[in-house]
C-alpha cells in the first residue's frame, strides 16, 4: 500500500547490501522539506533558510537538522539518472495474522472486523514492510539502486518501516505536508494493511483506506521540488493501482507528466484496482488512462488484462493495450502457474513458470516487477528477462509473506540453476494462431535445442541461465563499481 512521514531515528553505521553502501535515510521533519538520496551528492532544501545545500553525508538526527553533515556548494547542472528505480507511494506496514476465518464480505462487517483487530497493538513479530517496499527490496537485492517516494508517519510503525528500508539499502524521499495537517492526526499515520491468512492459506486484506471515499493522504496536493528531483534522478518510476488508495489522482497525474518530461521510464501495474479505477471518478479514470497511454511498461495478470480490454486471449489483450499506448514498449501478462508473456510491437516472448513448493504468493508480483526492471535497465534479451522475473517470483513464493521475506539473489540463482520448468505445450499451441505474420514468438524450453520451427523460436533454459547468471554476478550487482 502506501505511506510516508516524519521520523526520528538513532544514528547507526551504514549497512551494506552485497558490498554496496546502503542508501542514507534522513528523518522527515516539518521544518525540513527534504530529499533522501545515498552514495552521491544530493540536493537538500532547508525550508527555514530557503538555501540549497549539497549533502555529502547523511546521518540520523534525534530532533532537527544538526545531525545532517552538509557541505554548502552551488547547485546547478542536469540531474543524472543516478538511481535505477523509484517507487511512488504505496508504502505500508503489513500486519500478518493467522485467523480462523477470513473477514465477512460486507463493508460494514469488514470495518467492524478491522476495528476489533486494531484495539490492541499487534505483536511486532507480525509486522512486515509491505506495498511498494516489496518491489524496492527485491530490486535492491538484485543490485539495483532504489529509492522510495512516499509517506510514513511519526510513530512506531513509521520508524519500523524506515529501519527496514535503511537496512536493505533503500533510500526514502518524504512527501512534504504543504497543508500543515496536524502530524498527530490519524490522517498522518503510517498506513497499516492487515494481511489475514486462514487455515487453508487463503488471504484477506484490509486497511483504513478500504473504508474511505478519499485517499488516505488526501492532504497532499502537489509534488515537492525534492520529489520531482527524485523522479528526474531515476531511470524508472514504478507505480501501481494501490497508490490511488493513498494519493490523490491529481498528484499521481502530476508524477506521470513529470516523469515523461524528464525522460524517466514509467512502469505501471494496475493490480485489482484497475477495474474499479476504470469505473471510478473522472479524475481516477483520467489518471488510469494516462498510465495506460504513457507507461513504457505495463504489467498485468491475465484477468486484469481482460478486465481492461474485454479480450479473453492474453496475447490479444496485451496487443490491444500496446496499440492504445503512445509510449508503451512492453506489455507483460502474468499467467500464474503457466508463466508469463512479454509482448512488443514486433515480438512475443513466452516463458513457463518454475516448479517450486509454494508457501505464500504475497509479494510475488512485486518481486516479478523488480526483475523486469533489472532486464529493462540492463538491456537483457526479452526471454531472459522473463525467465529471471519468473525465477524471482518463484523464489518469493517459497517464503512466508513479503517485505524482508522476498527473494534473495542466492535463492533466485538456485531456482534458475535447477531448471525445473512447468512447460505446457497445450497452452502454447492454443495461442500460436493469434500471432501476426510479422511477429516472432520466442518460447523458453528446458530442452537443449535452440532454433526455429515455423513461427516459433525455441530457446533452451540452459542457454538463458548461462547468460543471466553472469549478469547477476557482475561487479555492478556485487557493489563494485568498475573503474
Amino acid at each position: 500500500m502506501h505511506h510516508q512521514g516524519i521520523i526520528t531515528l538513532k544514528v547507526k553505521s551504514p549497512p551494506t547490501r552485497n558490498g554496496l553502501p546502503a542508501h542514507s535515510i534522513l528523518p522527515q521533519n516539518p521544518r525540513l522539506v527534504h530529499a533522501i538520496f545515498a552514495g552521491v551528492p544530493t540536493l537538500l532544501l532547508d525550508s527555514t533558510s530557503g538555501k540549497r545545500t549539497r549533502v555529502l553525508t547523511l546521518q540520523r538526527s534525534s530532533s532537527n537538522t544538526k545531525g545532517v553533515q552538509v557541505l554548502r556548494t552551488s547547485s546547478g547542472g542536469a540531474a543524472a539518472k543516478e538511481y535505477d528505480v523509484a517507487t511512488l507511494g504505496n508504502l505500508c506496514v503489513d500486519v500478518v495474522l493467522n485467523v480462523p476465518e477470513l473477514p465477512p464480505p460486507s463493508r460494514q462487517e469488514r470495518k467492524a472486523y478491522m476495528d476489533e483487530l486494531s484495539k490492541s497493538p499487534p505483536d511486532k513479530q507480525n509486522w512486515e514492510a509491505g506495498g511498494n517496499c516489496n518491489m524496492a527490496i527485491a530490486a535492491a537485492r538484485l543490485g539495483l539502486r532504489c529509492i522510495t517516494i512516499g509517506h510514513v508517519g511519526d510513530e512506531i510503525y513509521g520508524r519500523f518501516l524506515l529501519d527496514v528500508l535503511h537496512d536493505e539499502g533503500i533510500g526514502v524521499v518524504g512527501m512534504s505536508n504543504e497543508n500543515h495537517v496536524d502530524s498527530s492526526s490519524s490522517a498522518y499515520e503510517t498506513l497499516l494493511c492487515w494481511v489475514l491468512v486462514d487455515p487453508m492459506q487463503r488471504h484477506g486484506f484490509c486497511s483504513r483506506a478500504d473504508f474511505s471515499k478519499e485517499p488516505a493522504f488526501n492532504w497532499m496536493s502537489k509534488l515537492s521540488t525534492e520529489v520531482k528531483m527524485a523522479i528526474k534522478k531515476s531511470k524508472i518510476l514504478f507505480c501501481n493501482g494501490y497508490g490511488f488508495d493513498e494519493l490523490p489522482p491529481g498528484l499521481i497525474i502530476s508524477a506521470i507528466e513529470h516523469a515523461v518530461e524528464v525522460g524517466t521510464s514509467i512502469f505501471f501495474d494496475p493490480g485489482p484496482r484497475g477495474k474499479t479505477l476504470a469505473a471510478g471518478r473522472p479524475e481516477e479514470q483520467r489518471a488510469l488512462d494516462m498510465f495506460l497511454r504513457l507507461s513504457d511498461v505495463l504489467l498485468l495478470t491475465s484477468e486484469e488484462a481482460e478486465s481492461l480490454t474485454s479480450i479473453g486471449n492474453p496475447i490479444l489483450a496485451g496487443q490491444e493495450l500496446l496499440n492504445k499506448g503512445t509510449r508503451t514498449k512492453w506489455v507483460i501478462v502474468k499467467m500464474g502457474s503457466k508463466g508469463s508473456i512479454l509482448i512488443t510491437k514486433s515480438s512475443i516472448s513466452c516463458v513457463p513458470a518454475f516448479k517450486v513448493n509454494v508457501i505464500d504468493t504475497v509479494g510475488c508480483g512485486d518481486s516479478f516487477v523488480a526483475a523486469i526492471a533489472f532486464g529493462y535497465i540492463h538491456n537483457i534479451p526479452l526471454v531472459n528477462t522473463l525467465a529471471l522475473a519468473n525465477g524471482v517470483g518463484a523464489a518469493t513464493a517459497m517464503g512466508c509473506g513479503a517485505g524482508r521475506n522476498v527473494a534473495t539473489l542466492e535463492q533466485v540463482m538456485e531456482i534458475m540453476r535447477g531448471s525445473n520448468l512447468n512447460e505446457d505445450d497445450k497452452f502454447l499451441n492454443e495461442h500460436l494462431d493469434v500471432i501476426l505474420d510479422d511477429q516472432e514468438m520466442t518460447f523458453l524450453s528446458k530442452m537443449d535445442i535452440n532454433g526455429s520451427s515455423s513461427r516459433l523460436n525455441r530457446v533452451s533454459l540452459q542457454k538463458v541461465v548461462s547468460e543471466v547468471l553472469p549478469k547477476l554476478e557482475s561487479p555492478r550487482v556485487k557493489g563494485r563499481v568498475p573503474s
